[in-house]
Parts: C-alpha cells; sequence; structure tokens
C-alpha cells in the first residue's frame, strides 16, 4: 500500500504541484515518509512546496496536579495519542513509555516479542525529520488519571495506556457524546507539540463543533462561542510575543523619545529666562 499510495502522490505532484504548495499526506498515518522523500528528491527544487502530515489528540489533563502518577498518566495520554506518530517524524522512535508499555504487557500475555513493531537503524534515519510542518487537529479535553489493567484482559490500546479519560459535567455540551467545549485545552496542546517537537511550524488542519440533532434550523451560537473561544486560546501566543516585543522595544524608545523632548523643553525654557 505504501508503494501504491507513494505513486498516487507522485501524480498529483507532477498534475498539481504549480499551483499547489502546501501538501498533507494524511489525516490518518500511513505512507507518509516515502511520499516526504519522493516530494524532496524530485519535486521541491522546481515546485518549491512544503509536505507535511496531519494528527489528531486531544487534550489529557492530570485529575490531580498534586499526583505524579496522574501527572505520568496525562503524558503517557499524549504520546499514546500525539507522539504515537509524530515522534518517529521528529525523533525517529516510537515514544519511549510506548515502548515500554507494549513492551512489558506483550511479555506478560506470553509474547516473545512487543505487539509494537521495532524501527530499524535505516527506517528511523528515513522516517526522522520527514515533515515540512505540522498538522494538528483538535476538539476537546479529557481529565486523565491512573488505572492499571491487567495484561489478562488482552491486548488493547486502552489496556495498554493503563489510564482512565473522565469529563467534566460542567463543561458545555455540544451534542455529541464525545465533544465538550474545552478551549483552554487547545492552547496547552499547541504548547506541547511546541516544545516537544522542536517548535515546528503548526497548522491548524481540524476543529469545529457537530450538529445538534435537535437542531433543524441554522442555530449555531454555541459554535460561534466554540470557535472563538478556541480561536481565542490559538491567538494568546502570538499577543503575548507581541506585547514581549511592546515592551523590550517601544517602551525603551517612548522613554527615550520622553528623555529627549524633556531636554529640548529645558534648554528653551533656560534660552528664554536668560
Amino acid at each position: 500500500m505504501a508503494n501504491y499510495f507513494s505513486d498516487y502522490a507522485n501524480l498529483c505532484f507532477e498534475a498539481f504541484g504549480d499551483r499547489v504548495k502546501h501538501w498533507v499526506t494524511f489525516s490518518d498515518p500511513r505512507a507518509h515518509a516515502q511520499v516526504w522523500h519522493a516530494y524532496n528528491d524530485t519535486w521541491r527544487s522546481q515546485q518549491q512546496g512544503l509536505v507535511g502530515i496531519s494528527l489528531n489528540c486531544d487534550w489529557g489533563e492530570p485529575v490531580d496536579l498534586s499526583n505524579p502518577k496522574d501527572i505520568e498518566a496525562a503524558e503517557r495520554y499524549l504520546q499514546f495519542c500525539l507522539g504515537w506518530f509524530a515522534n518517529p517524524i521528529y525523533a525517529g522512535d516510537y515514544p519511549q513509555v510506548m515502548k515500554d508499555h507494549i513492551g512489558r504487557k506483550s511479555a506478560e500475555q506470553g509474547l516473545e516479542m512487543s505487539r509494537l513493531p521495532m524501527f530499524s537503524l535505516q527506517e528511523k534515519s528515513y522516517i526522522k525529520g520527514t515533515s515540512d510542518f505540522l498538522g494538528l487537529g483538535h476538539f476537546t479535553t479529557r481529565y486523565i488519571t491512573e488505572r492499571n489493567y491487567p495484561s489478562g484482559q488482552g491486548p488493547s490500546y486502552q489496556n495498554d495506556r493503563d489510564l482512565v479519560e473522565l469529563v467534566d459535567p460542567n463543561w458545555p455540551d455540544l451534542g455529541s457524546k464525545w465533544l465538550y467545549s474545552v478551549p483552554w485545552g487547545f492552547r496547552r496542546l499547541l504548547n506541547f507539540a511546541q516544545t516537544q517537537y522542536g517548535n515546528p511550524l503548526i497548522y491548524v488542519t481540524e476543529n469545529g463543533a457537530s450538529q445538534k440533532l435537535h437542531c433543524t434550523q441554522l442555530c449555531d451560537e454555541w459554535r460561534i462561542r466554540y470557535l472563538k473561544g478556541y480561536t481565542n486560546e490559538m491567538l494568546k501566543e502570538p499577543l503575548l510575543s507581541y506585547m514581549q516585543i511592546v515592551t523590550e522595544i517601544v517602551v525603551p524608545t517612548v522613554c527615550t523619545l520622553c528623555i529627549l523632548i524633556a531636554a529640548v523643553l529645558l534648554m528653551l525654557l533656560l534660552r528664554s529666562l536668560s
């Protein structure tokens, strides 16, 4: 399938690359690295475009910020979600916590090797660095606490993570069972991705609220509030950067000008008195 997808991607690059300059290989990862290399080796020099990937992840907040186990569980939640695919692209391998948990549970289940595939050195080198930007899809947040699932329950994504997801009943319900409006989680996920993967260029590729079932006409005030809240959280960092620029550049400049103006006025006053 990787080769088939690479052929398809090269056809798209050839047909549309003179106009399309931003490419997202997948919203659900598969043959990403091969396509990035194809573009980098064959098309980039003449088309000057960018190739990235889009990964979806909710934010995981520890239930108890004073409990190290909850903090570890929340970190594990993010690594099993976003890190599963982003870490190989930015660091060359699966997150260590995934390798540890799945490897241990695989051994407890009587398997000779981990259920999580192992990259060869050649594969690590081939995959690492294959992204010109990170596409990030995000919708909601979960509170996370630790829960140990016995290996005897069988292999599953849930059991491997050893955690449980919770929601705050006070969060606005948007009609879908899984979707709650929690704008502050978006800011925290963006900060996590920025620091975790070396400050990559990030495009928000998915965000929004589903239609409420009882709504038969255009009554989307809840969607307006959702988008406004999430957009404002996304804009906080540039605003803070702007404020930092104001503090570091504009304020000293204004102070200097005030001193110069005061000096000129003082000189004029002294001349008039003499």
